[in-house]
């Protein structure tokens, strides 16, 4: 049999710092404190990331636990006996802190928000399709931004007072005005769906 050599994982600063925003996302939900496995992270992601960045599928929040725990960035252990449904808890270490800490400070441009609306692309398209089913579109559109205001409300209200979720709460709030934001456009949408010629 040939004698397989693995390379022991790059841990070089220049191999943290070429991780992608889903492998910070990760981190950071892991800066606060406690240990947490990947499934509480996704539930974690979905309470609080999905509404101003996006979620990642649990699948991408294990391949970068993966990368992180080989860039020495999180340490993980196994709760319970060893069993196919023994959970896997992580934590950062200081070396994640760190490299977090780092890249949260840096100078480089955050780059422009990314803008990915479903609901304008089939207004971009309606010339293929009816104006009543436009209608339709927007109106389950405010609809589900409404419940959504209610969730990012409600998650603000839980965070208030509590002084390690401080910069959370910030994010919370600009969430909660951008989304009053889109219930003004969508009704505004509504007015312009109205005006058009028959």
């Amino acid at each position: 049999m040939a004698d397989q050599h693995l390379s022991p994982p790059d841990r070089t600063p220049e191999a943290g710092r070429a991780l992608p925003p889903t492998a910070w996302a990760v981190l950071g939900l892991l800066s606060f404190p406690g240990e947490r496995t990947g499934y509480e992270l996704k539930k974690w992601a979905d309470a609080s990331l999905r509404f101003f960045y996006w979620s990642p599928a649990i699948s991408q929040i294990y391949a970068e636990l993966r990368r992180l725990e080989s860039l020495g960035y999180v340490t993980s252990r196994r709760s319970g006996a060893e069993a196919p449904r023994t959970k896997r808890t992580y934590a950062i270490t200081a070396a994640g802190r760190e490299a977090l800490a780092d890249w949260a400070g840096t100078t480089q441009d955050a780059g422009a928000a990314v803008l990915k609306h479903p609901l304008l692309l089939r207004v971009w398209l309606g010339h293929l399709t009816s104006p009543a089913h436009l209608r339709e579109l927007v109106v389950e559109h405010i609809a589900r931004t409404k419940g959504e205001l209610k969730e990012v409300t409600d998650a603000a209200a839980q965070a208030e007072g509590v002084e390690a979720w401080a910069h959370p709460q910030i994010a919370l709030r600009w969430t909660e005005r951008r989304l009053r934001s889109e219930l003004e456009l969508a009704e505004a949408m509504l007015t312009d769906l109205d005006e058009l010629p028959s």
